[in-house]
């Protein structure tokens, strides 16, 4: 009977268990544009969590193309270049901000305002797709503007 309760326990904590993701978005933001722009770009911090895992694409729905960008000097000159994705390792941090890591947005479908706030999906090798609200601050911004400190992420089925 002990063997029976302890199956029953574990196959009603499996859904939980499975639903644990594999990396989570912290801190989703953009800086604002001009309203002729046509590139931006997001930046955010993921979190891996038990598994190691693989970010392998981004897409948005404002732009009609996201793609993986780091930022590196050559030459002397400052490149935007992108990349096939980016491991995340159990319990590391990989932080995308402005002049290394980060989401390049081409072909603006719209100007991003200070304030607004659009979706991401994120793409990993092994977890589910996760959508991140990202919010807009101001141009030129260095990081999240205050109270956007807070978790912003679905994990998709």
């Amino acid at each position: 009977m002990r063997h029976l309760f302890l199956a029953a326990a574990l196959f009603a904590a499996a859904p939980a268990i499975a639903q644990t993701p594999a990396v989570t978005v912290e801190n989703p933001w953009a800086r604002a544009t001009t309203p002729s722009a046509k590139a931006g770009g997001i930046f955010l911090t993921l979190h891996g969590s038990a598994a190691a895992d693989r970010l392998v694409s981004a897409a948005t729905p404002v732009a009609g193309m996201a793609e993986i960008h780091r930022t590196v000097e050559q030459d002397g000159v400052m490149k935007m270049l992108p990349i096939d994705g980016i491991d995340v390792a159990p319990g590391a941090t990989v932080e995308f901000k402005p002049g290394g890591l980060h989401i390049m947005l081409m072909g603006l479908k719209q100007q991003l305002k200070p304030g607004d706030t659009f979706p991401v999906t994120l793409t990993f090798a092994k977890a589910p797709p996760i959508t991140a609200t990202v919010t807009v601050g101001a141009a030129g911004a260095a990081g999240p503007a205050m109270g956007m400190h807070q978790m912003h992420m679905t994990p998709k089925p």
